[in-house]
């Protein structure tokens, strides 16, 4: 049944029947939405299930594969570094460490340049035994240390840095919840002036992520989630739910003369049909994750999916019930001065009268802005930084850390090259061991070799820093021609390299060797979404262009900041010579989605201007008015909520804090008012010819699509 006042002739789009349905069915729409938050909850509480882990790729993945099929695991390793080098505090260290019971396998080693000594140690037990021990010995350790006043004493190993990590990230991960929801919220109080208005979008978003997070608990069980993940997940799902709630929002604000529910049933028309194709812009795109192959990335597809989704459905369903039940409500809480009801942007359009009338001159200018920005990418190196660059030395594992790759280089990230006999059962043999020392002759550090069940693991350090040029060096020439020459030789034993650096170096190949498949598949899915959309060859291309200039942008900021090091003591970082090695194919993949949202708001509203007949120009100008201050508004929400990353301790983070921040504003700014009138100022008449031809065919579309 069609609402009153809806022409007979005209086809209700689907966002439309579904709104009407949440009209009438308010409660059903709205008790349905929390009993599915609810269930989302129970189930990752209540179903029982192991956490997948994560196989690396490459060699490394051979490696750990091989590691996991072991009845027992690799044991973990602590070092603790005596500086300035002291007999007796490291005499008394190797005897306090004896007798706790905690450490075996005890040995140590000089610096090259003899001003300080390294105590190396592997933790006894299994399974839960092993923190316990480790906090024993951690506390050896610290007794030891307090007798030897004059000497530093610096713990650092496996457990003890992996644990600082772990820490560091929770830490950020609540830091980032505690201060990502008053920048939104203060913005939306801006934006709308209204407690209740302002407090609507915030709790949609909300519960879209808390139900994520419950169904990712049960993903969990198949699926590889990390803690980058879940953080991932709480920004993209805030930012995204909070801009589809405001989009829909404003526009029943707009059309608030027509009636409460008649404004709803608009904005559903119009916003709603934007929000569905924008989040299914998104959702397609990010699933170009997967042609990576990488089970981190998987993790990340699946949780920015289903926040993403679940944000939709809260937009086209429960938003309009809630607005329908609130009526003239939604604007309790009123305060002054703050969220004006204009429907149009001056600024806007005085920006968008000048471009157009000179869009050549605009268009080059922002064009050459962009490449300006794009040419420090052309030097980026894809690099992963070791735990000593990601987190800040005032840590005290980390600056303990730093100081034994100091005096050791590349100790703290060796090689994990892994041995096993290809045809079953044990591969420790009398061969193998002469093999193997042939290998560790030929290394410029001390290696050691640890039995696993029935394989081998002989821990190489690699110098350097562990993850930078010299290492990836000597990763190389370990891989190509030493195991080749030593191990290879002996019949029956295959071998592998694992570890953190070849982990990160192996990661890093196929992220470059995929990423042509990942951005095709993109490209070719955003053509044709734009292509079926908006049934126009230059809409699709013309996007394709600005957002393709929009990431080359990103990236060189990117570059410039964390690779160049500017602006590194004001944001806090050490720059370490390169880029994360995932965040711009990342990056290129959620940009394109997200950037999308804004283009096909934008030129809706465009078009909705164009199709009764107004010149080109002016609906140019009249629909980048009426609809950039919506897009300034939800870019500025997205801007903040990621630009907290940039006050979290891990160097990762700041990093994808920064490129989406600017990239989000700068594509809400610069591209969508700057570049993108000039562009359709250009094409003309000739962008909707082909349009006006299909409307004339067939009016009955008219409205279904605006």
């Amino acid at each position: 049944m069609l609402p009153a006042g809806t022409p007979a002739h005209r086809r209700v789009p689907v966002t439309e029947r579904v709104t009407n349905w949440s009209l009438r069915h308010r409660a059903a729409a709205i008790l349905g939405w929390l009993a599915l938050v609810a269930l989302a909850w129970a189930v990752g509480a209540f179903v029982p299930g192991t956490d997948a882990r994560s196989s690396p790729a490459g060699d490394a993945g051979t490696g750990q594969a091989v590691l996991d099929r072991q009845s027992t695991r690799e044991p973990f390793w602590e070092n603790v570094l005596v500086q300035p080098r002291s007999r007796p505090a490291a005499a008394d260290l190797v005897t306090t460490l004896t007798t706790s019971g905690a450490a075996a396998d005890i040995r140590s080693q000089v610096s090259a340049d003899r001003r300080s000594e390294l105590v190396t140690f592997r933790i006894t037990g299994s399974g839960a035994e092993i923190r316990a021990r480790l906090a024993t010995a951690t506390a050896a350790v610290d007794a030891v240390a307090a007798r030897h006043p004059g000497v530093r004493l610096a713990q650092a190993g496996d457990l003890s840095v992996a644990g600082a990590v772990d820490k560091s990230i929770k830490d950020d991960i609540g830091r980032s919840e505690a201060r990502s929801l008053p920048i939104t919220v203060l913005i939306l109080l801006v934006v709308f002036g209204s407690l209740v208005a302002a407090a609507v979008p915030v709790l949609l978003a909300g519960t879209a992520v808390f139900a994520t997070f419950g169904f990712l608990s049960v993903v969990d069980d198949w699926i590889p989630v990390n803690s980058a993940t879940s953080a991932i997940t709480l920004l993209i799902g805030m930012a995204v739910g909070v801009d589809y709630s405001l989009f829909f929002l404003r526009r029943a604000r707009e059309e608030r003369a027509h009636g409460v529910e008649e404004s709803i049933r608009i904005a559903a028309r119009t916003s709603g049909h934007v929000i569905v194709v924008s989040g299914l812009t998104v959702v397609l795109c990010v699933t170009g994750l997967l042609c990576t192959g990488l089970d981190n990335l998987r993790g990340l597809t699946v949780g920015t999916v289903l926040v993403v989704g679940l944000a939709v459905l809260a937009a086209v369903t429960v938003l309009p019930a809630t607005l329908s039940l609130l009526g003239s409500r939604v604007d309790r809480g009123r305060i002054p001065w703050l969220g004006r009801r204009r429907t149009r942007s001056r600024f806007w359009a005085g920006v968008a009268t000048v471009v157009t009338r000179r869009p050549a001159l605009w268009s080059g200018a922002a064009t050459a802005l962009l490449v300006l920005l794009t040419v420090p990418a052309l030097g980026m190196r894809l690099q992963d930084p070791a735990p000593t660059e990601s987190l800040p030395r005032s840590i005290p594992v980390i600056d303990a850390a730093a100081r034994v790759q100091e005096a050791f280089p590349g100790i703290t990230m060796p090689a994990h090259v892994v041995l096993w006999n290809t045809r079953g059962g044990p591969v420790d043999t009398p061969a193998l061991r002469r093999a193997i020392g042939e290998l560790t002759a030929q290394v410029p550090q001390p290696a050691c070799v640890v039995p696993v069940d029935q394989a081998l693991v002989v821990r190489i350090p690699l110098g350097g820093t562990g993850n930078d040029e010299a290492a990836s060096r000597t990763l190389t020439a370990l891989r190509e021609t030493l195991l080749p020459r030593t191990v290879g030789r002996v019949d029956g034993v295959g071998y592998a390299v694992a570890g953190r650096t070849a982990e990160a170096h192996d990661f890093t190949t196929q992220v470059l060797a995929r990423a042509p498949y990942t951005f095709g598949f993109i490209l070719l899915l955003a053509f044709v979404l734009l292509l079926v959309v908006f049934r126009s060859v230059a809409v699709p291309v013309v996007s394709i262009l600005l957002n393709l200039l929009s990431a080359g942008a990103a990236y060189g900021v990117l570059t410039l900041v964390f690779q160049g090091g500017f602006f590194a003591p004001l944001l806090g970082f050490t720059p370490y010579g390169g880029v994360l090695g995932w965040l711009p194919l990342f990056l290129f993949v959620l940009l394109f989605g997200l950037s999308t949202d804004y283009h096909v708001f934008i030129l809706s509203r465009i078009r909705e201007r164009r199709r009764p007949g107004v010149p080109a120009r002016q609906a140019i100008v009249e629909g980048t008015a009426s609809s950039s201050g919506v897009v300034t508004s939800a870019a500025l929400i997205m801007t903040g909520v990621f630009s907290v990353f940039l006050s979290l301790a891990a160097i990762e983070y700041k990093m994808l804090g920064l490129g989406m921040a600017f990239a989000i504003l700068l594509d809400a700014t610069i591209v969508r008012g700057v570049l993108l009138p000039a562009a359709l100022a250009l094409l003309g008449d000739r962008l909707w010819r082909r349009e006006a031809v299909e409307d004339l065919k067939t009016p009955s579309r008219t409205l279904h699509l605006s």
